[in-house]
C-alpha cells in the first residue's frame, strides 16, 4: 500500500497552503467568489478528478497514434444544500481537439480512464476510513 501525504498550514483566517514532500505548493482559500485568489477545497476536488481522468485519456489517445491538439475537461459538481455541502453528483465534459480521432473511440477511452484508471474517481466511490488526532503546543 503506497502512502501519500501533504501538510496544510494556515496563512490567514481563510487562506491555507498545502505542501507535499517534494515541496510542491498549492494555495487554497475559502473567500467568497468576488475575493477569491485560489481554489477552495471543493474546487480542488473537482480539479483533481478532472486532471486525473485527463492524464490516462490523453495517453491512451496518443497510444492509439491520434493527434491531440488540445484537451479540455469541464467539471461541474452539484452540492447538497445542507451542512456538510458535499457533492451529490459530478458531471465531466471531455473535449478533444484532434484532426484524426473518432468520437466513438474517444468515448471508450474516457470511460476506461474514469471508470478503471482514475484513482480520484475510484476514491470518490470507495469506502474510505478517516481518523484524526489532535495536539497543542
Amino acid at each position: 500500500m503506497a502512502k501519500r501525504n501533504v501538510t496544510v498550514r494556515m496563512k490567514a483566517d481563510h487562506e491555507y497552503e498545502a505542501v507535499n514532500p517534494q515541496g510542491n505548493v498549492v494555495q487554497i482559500d475559502m473567500y467568497d467568489p468576488q475575493e477569491k485568489k485560489a481554489q477552495s477545497p471543493m474546487d480542488m476536488l473537482l480539479s483533481a478528478l478532472g486532471s486525473c481522468a485527463s492524464v490516462d485519456a490523453v495517453l491512451m489517445m496518443k497510444k492509439k497514434r491520434k493527434t491531440v491538439t488540445d484537451f479540455i475537461v469541464e467539471v461541474e459538481g452539484n452540492r447538497n444544500d445542507g451542512v456538510p455541502a458535499y457533492y451529490t453528483d459530478i458531471h465531466l465534459k471531455f473535449i478533444l481537439i484532434s484532426p484524426d480521432a473518432k468520437e466513438e473511440e474517444f468515448a471508450k477511452v474516457v470511460a476506461l480512464s474514469v471508470e478503471k484508471y482514475c484513482s480520484v474517481a475510484s476514491s470518490l466511490t470507495a469506502t474510505i476510513t478517516f481518523s484524526s488526532e489532535v495536539r497543542t503546543s
